[in-house]
């Protein structure tokens, strides 16, 4: 049950497909700091250093390892998704990551797997594959396009895998056992020989706890697995740790500020629109944490410790995506957290890797 893996990153991916029992035959990644991360922690494993864009079926083949005539099992990747989130530019498939994922697509049709998981943010789901500012929308001007309108990125990557049964859906990560609230859009596609299509797990817990499901697992979880630990964290500065101090311990955000300091310490976004839920905030030590991101201090995202002044560690970081507890992580702060920040949770790649393992295994049989 081999696997061809692309935009491997720090590996989360990889690691819960591996635990699901299929075997990494190529990992490629285009960052070098990524590919020593991935090397550190498994030298046994194919990573090459490379581009996307530069391969084909010739390529994968030779780089796996495989003669011409054995079938790879699944091609997985999380491409690059700052063109589909609604924070972005929304410069959809015009972009390279957006082109990357069509070069991901175009690669399943030349290679043929017997199955595909592609991961993304959920802004995919409603992107345009045009993007029309606001300021441009309305009575004064044209009706939107069909290329304007909301899902048309989703319906043209739909069509570029004719050859299998496609399944898409925005799976929270906390709903399997994941100690983070993490939402994300999974496609798994089944080559249409097969005659199946792919069904996702059903959720092993909820909010609650109620239901036959088990109660979303926590920060206090995630924070007494880990015991004592050196931590490496980012600083805040002086002016952010001021207000810090005064955001309640075991969880809190802006709202919590004292009348007195709050729109000095909000600035700009004080009169903004919008929740502004990130800023100042304090992880509730009793709820799943929030989607992790690329940085914990980022004014409007901020991932503070719940009792201590400071972000959440790298080692927290990589507790919460559940990597083993020895993982290390290649470069400076700041690319440790994007590596980790940008990874598929080691358990629900896991719990996706054995449906689709079970799945195909019943075909087969």
């Amino acid at each position: 049950m081999n696997v061809i893996s692309f935009f491997t990153g720090a590996g989360g991916l990889d690691l819960g497909l591996e635990k699901a029992g299929f075997n990494i035959k190529l990992s490629v990644e285009i960052v070098p700091k990524y590919c020593m991360t991935l090397r550190t922690n498994n030298p046994e494993l194919n990573v090459v250093e490379g581009d996307i864009m530069d391969y084909d079926r010739k390529k994968i083949y030779k780089e796996a390892g495989l003669s011409d005539n054995e079938e790879i099992t699944l091609m997985v990747g999380g491409s690059p998704c700052q063109s589909f989130s609604t924070a972005g530019n929304r410069q959809a498939f015009a972009s390279p990551g957006g082109q990357a994922m069509l070069k991901f697509a175009n690669l399943v049709s030349e290679t043929t797997p017997q199955a595909f998981l592609l991961e993304n943010v959920r802004g995919l789901l409603s992107a345009p594959l045009k993007n029309r500012p606001l300021s441009q929308r309305g009575v004064d001007f044209p009706p939107l396009s069909d290329e304007e309108l909301r899902g048309s990125a989703l319906n043209h990557l739909l069509t570029k895998f004719p050859k299998y049964n496609i399944e898409y859906k925005l799976l929270n990560a906390a709903d399997y056992g994941v100690p983070q609230k993490r939402e994300r859009v999974f496609f798994v596609g089944i080559r249409k020989d097969l005659d199946m299509t792919f069904e996702f797990p059903e959720p092993t817990h909820n909010e609650l706890g109620i239901e036959g499901k088990k109660k979303w697992r926590t920060v206090r979880d995630v924070f007494e697995e880990i015991g004592e630990k050196e931590h490496q964290f980012t600083n805040y500065s002086n002016d952010r740790l001021q207000y810090m101090k005064l955001i309640p311990t075991g969880g809190g955000n802006w709202r919590d500020l004292p009348q007195d300091v709050l729109e000095k310490a909000m600035g700009g976004a004080y009169h903004s629109g919008g929740g502004k839920v990130g800023y100042f905030r304090r992880l509730y030590i009793d709820r799943p944490s929030p989607t992790l991101l690329t940085s914990p201090a980022q004014k409007s995202t901020n991932l503070g410790h719940p009792f201590e002044d400071r972000p959440l560690s790298i080692e927290e970081y990589l507790a919460i995506q559940e990597f083993p507890t020895d993982y290390e992580v290649y470069g400076g702060l700041s690319d440790k957290y994007t590596q980790i920040g940008n990874a598929v949770p080691v358990r629900l790649a896991e719990v996706l890797g054995k449906s689709i393992l079970n799945q195909i295994s019943m075909v087969k049989a």
